[in-house]
């Protein structure tokens, strides 16, 4: 027995230590691998030497390049000329942008990981997913990343060394749409012409509801590139970020991006915003979009909703790490949420899930019901669909709900005339202040100046100043205030009846009700507020089985 003993405890022991020289190995492993490798850039001394000039106090040009800050609280790019060259540029143009880019999206992330262990923790298993990002990503955009990651502060050095952690943050949207399901919580993208348009032209409209909170959406980009290879374009994005979400080139092609579900990625590969900012230099139709998306591995699934103006019509290119789909309306429009539509993706086990489980499908049912196939859109009827808040047949679902097709999140939201070159970009607050309308003609012109005006004021949308000025939403910030305090701040001041007032349709406001009443064990009145958040329009299945699982501890805590 004693000798039995022995042989298991050696057994144990032996087992235990390669366990730890494996961990051991892999901690080395990962450590050697966080610091990715700088690309060889063809080095310019005198773009590299130069420094920015103030042409005035809104308006900074370094060479051919510049940056404005106009009425609208748009920051608009203009840069030019090879990878670095305009790497560099962009760097130096915006060098506070990019600062205050990385401060608001650290000190979100900390909020949400407030451990300073598992953020370390998270560092190296993003370095592990991500050690082949180098391999994946083109010659061109890691000489252009390089380029403005020059620029960044070294405040944030903790996180990575500089042009490392740029790289990173350019694939933090497929991480986290992968690994936490985000799919950049519900983006709608639609396109429509021919017939369904006043005048026939060609019209696409998104949201990109990618929140990281509100600092982050502060300080929009509107850039205008024209490369030394390929084609001038145009599109919204953030400080040190050359990945594309919604853009358009010179030749009137529009792509935008919209997550779809995903298994957890293993090996890193092409982000999904390089593979869209690809299409967008380099097609001028929609066969050209679909070669270079099938010729890119991706880690994570999306949906491309692209337009072009020489083919007269737009498609959903649909990929996932392992396959491509096309889906064509066959019709003169064609709409986009978070689910596949095509006759292979559209049947694939994720997405029926997918379908069945998130937020997706209704808000394309709600999207169809804006769309009627009688009625002929204007730019005006887009930006209207676009911040519409209600549910299906007019219901109130509460502000802020994912179901909404304006969930009042969004990064930006943008119209695209392909034919016409022109670009309408919101305003805050979200999608609700004036669409800006942006000449793409005008400034690839090759007269266009610094200083120049790059707005077309006759056609810009005007605000929604009816919504914006209204009681509903007045109470609507209220309740953020309110849910601000629920979620990171001291539970003891959150009001659940004023919070349930500000937002009497959301489901999410009983919900919070009820966790509030949950906590301080009174029973009866958590299952009340449960029982509310069921009896409105719950977002997600997950959603509605939490709170059903909270419900019934109440009911069996309260007996």
């Amino acid at each position: 027995m004693m000798k039995a003993l022995k042989i298991l405890l050696k057994i144990t022991g032996w087992t235990l230590g390669i366990l730890l020289l494996l961990c051991l190995v892999f901690g080395i492993y990962v450590y050697n691998i966080a610091t990715f490798p700088h690309p060889q850039v063809q080095r310019n001394d005198s773009m590299e030497n130069l420094e920015r000039t103030a042409l005035n106090d809104s308006t900074f040009a370094i060479g051919n390049n510049w940056l404005t800050k106009n009425e609208f609280g748009h920051y608009v790019m203009y840069t030019e000329g090879s990878a670095y060259e305009r790497g560099l540029a962009n760097g130096k143009l915006s060098r506070e942008l990019i600062s205050r880019q990385e401060e608001a999206f650290t000190h979100q992330i900390k909020k949400m990981i407030p451990s300073e262990k598992y953020l370390g923790f998270l560092k190296y298993i993003t370095g592990f997913i991500n050690r082949g990002l180098p391999e994946n990503v083109t010659e061109e955009y890691k000489e252009e990343i390089y380029g403005i990651a020059l620029a960044s502060s070294d405040s944030f050095d903790w996180i990575g060394d500089k042009y490392t952690r740029q790289m990173h943050y350019h694939a933090a949207h497929d991480i986290g749409h992968a690994l936490q399901n985000m799919m950049l919580v519900g983006c709608t993208s639609f396109g429509v012409w021919g017939k369904s348009t006043a005048n026939g032209e060609m019209i696409v409209g998104r949201n990109f509801d990618f929140w990281v909170g509100d600092e982050f959406a502060e300080h929009k980009i509107i850039s205008f590139v024209k490369p030394e290879h390929g084609y001038p374009f145009a599109f919204i994005t953030w400080g040190a970020f050359t990945g594309v979400s919604s853009g358009m080139n010179a030749k009137g092609l529009t792509v935008t991006i919209n997550a779809a579900k995903s298994s957890i990625p293993f090996n890193a590969a092409t982000p999904v915003s390089l593979v869209a900012r690809e299409i967008l230099q380099y097609a001028a139709t929609i066969d050209e979009a679909v070669a270079i998306a099938r010729k890119r591995t991706m880690f994570v699934s999306e949906s491309f909703l692209v337009s072009a103006a020489a083919d007269g019509k737009a498609v959903v290119i649909e990929k996932t790490p392992s396959e491509l789909d096309i889906y064509d309306a066959h019709k003169d429009r064609i709409l986009c949420a978070n689910h596949f539509q095509g006759p292979i993706l559209g049947n694939e086990s994720l997405n029926l899930e997918q379908k069945a489980t998130s937020a997706s499908v209704y808000r394309y049912s709600r999207l169809e019901q804006l769309m009627p196939d009688t009625v002929a859109l204007t730019v005006t009827d887009a930006a209207g669909i676009l911040r519409d808040t209600r549910g299906i047949n007019n219901t109130e679902i509460g502000l802020g709900n994912e179901k909404a097709l304006n969930q009042l999140i969004a990064h930006h939201s943008v119209i695209f005339k392909p034919e016409s070159l022109l670009m309408w970009v919101s305003t805050e607050p979200w999608q609700l202040g004036t669409y800006v309308c942006y000449d793409l003609r005008k400034i690839f012109s090759g007269d266009f100046r610094p200083g120049d005006t790059v707005v077309r004021y006759a056609l810009n949308i005007p605000a929604d100043t009816a919504f914006i000025n209204s009681l509903a939403f007045r109470n609507f910030l209220k309740y953020r205030e309110q849910k601000e305090i629920f979620v990171y701040g001291n539970r003891a001041a959150f009001d659940p009846v004023s919070s349930i007032r500000y937002n009497p349709y959301f489901y999410d406001a009983y919900r919070m009700a009820g966790d509030y009443f949950l906590e301080r064990k009174e029973y009866d009145k958590a299952a009340k507020y449960y029982k509310e958040a069921l009896d409105r329009e719950v977002a997600t299945e997950g959603e509605q089985k939490n709170i059903q699982k909270r419900l019934n501890k109440a009911l069996r805590k309260g007996t």
